[in-house]
């Protein structure tokens, strides 16, 4: 691969910024790209590299903010014809009427940031929840009370300092709305460090403490499990999508707009009939009002000579 991507990689995961990498593991003549191939695909739907021309971006586009929403893998195949998608365990099918007669394989791969875990202490039980952290699938990064800057978006705050520093900790987190936020502790002490905090009730009930469920842990291996077993669940009960789609532009509405997948706006070419991502790094037009997005240049420019000719498809 490239030194470029391979930079730009490095650059984004440094950034904990979720990224797909596309690979062409196939091309049929005649396409423009070839086999081995690769883009890097943001968030935001913007492509860097080169897997095909731009009638195959928008589908890459588009389903690379699918794969990023289910965090699953997909082969992407794009062939000539109809406007179509034929789904299947792991790939997808989509006709493209812009494309030339050949066809295209795109290997799309998820490339999600671990969820971060802020853990404080150096006790036993902070040493147990250190080398289970990655093992359960959390990016783990040890603090010390007075330290700990907990970020927006981080997935939890664990204090198992056995009173060292365990209020700065706890309201820094409360601070930046972590989702999870633990204190190990016995029950009377935990009252009274919970009562010592200046914040709302609301607030101090957001603090699990003791921590963990109860399981009848004793060692601090068994409290690291408890508490894990905790945060799990509490994460597979809140969801916890990943957002990847960027902001519609102010006071517009896409045109045609649908649901290809949960979070991911979605239009459809009034020209050709695919459907595209619809953010502002696809191809679009302001027109009467609202946004036209457009897989291709020739349907952008198709349609800006005659727009009346495809009210009705809007």
């Amino acid at each position: 691969m490239p030194t470029v991507y391979t930079t730009l990689e490095r650059e984004l995961t440094e950034r904990r910024e979720p990224f797909v990498h596309a690979t062409v593991v196939r091309a049929q003549r005649p396409t423009s790209a070839h086999a081995g191939d690769t883009a890097l695909v943001r968030a935001n739907g913007e492509i860097d590299g080169f897997v095909g021309g731009t009638c195959v971006e928008a589908s890459v586009r588009l389903y690379s903010l699918q794969v990023l929403e289910s965090r699953q893998p997909l082969l992407l195949k794009v062939v000539a014809g109809v406007p179509s998608s034929t789904v299947e365990d792991g790939a997808v099918e989509v006709s493209n009427p812009c494309v030339s007669n050949g066809a295209i394989e795109i290997f799309l791969e998820p490339c999600i940031p671990l969820p971060r875990l802020i853990l404080v202490g150096s006790t036993p039980d902070a040493e147990a929840l250190a080398a289970l952290a990655p093992l359960v699938g959390f990016d783990l990064v040890h603090a010390d009370g007075g330290s700990a800057a907990p970020q927006v978006g981080d997935a939890a705050l664990i204090v198992a300092s056995h009173g060292r520093d365990e209020e700065p900790a706890l309201l820094a987190a409360l601070a930046a709305g972590v989702p999870y936020v633990a204190l190990v502790a016995s029950p009377k002490r935990a009252a009274a460090v919970l009562a010592s905090l200046d914040v709302s009730p609301e607030q101090r009930a957001r603090v699990f403490s003791p921590a963990g469920l109860d399981l009848g842990a004793r060692t601090p291996g068994e409290i690291a499990v408890s508490i894990f077993a905790q945060l799990v669940q509490e994460r597979a009960g809140r969801g916890h999508p990943l957002v990847v789609a960027g902001p519609e532009p102010a006071g517009s509405e896409p045109a045609g707009s649908e649901s290809a997948a949960a979070g991911t706006a979605t239009s459809i070419d009034p020209v050709c009939g695919m459907a595209v991502a619809a953010l502002p790094t696809s191809l679009h037009v302001d027109y009467d009002g609202s946004i036209v997005y457009f897989c291709s240049a020739g349907c952008r420019t198709a349609f800006l000579a005659h727009p009346e000719q495809y009210a009705t498809a809007r």
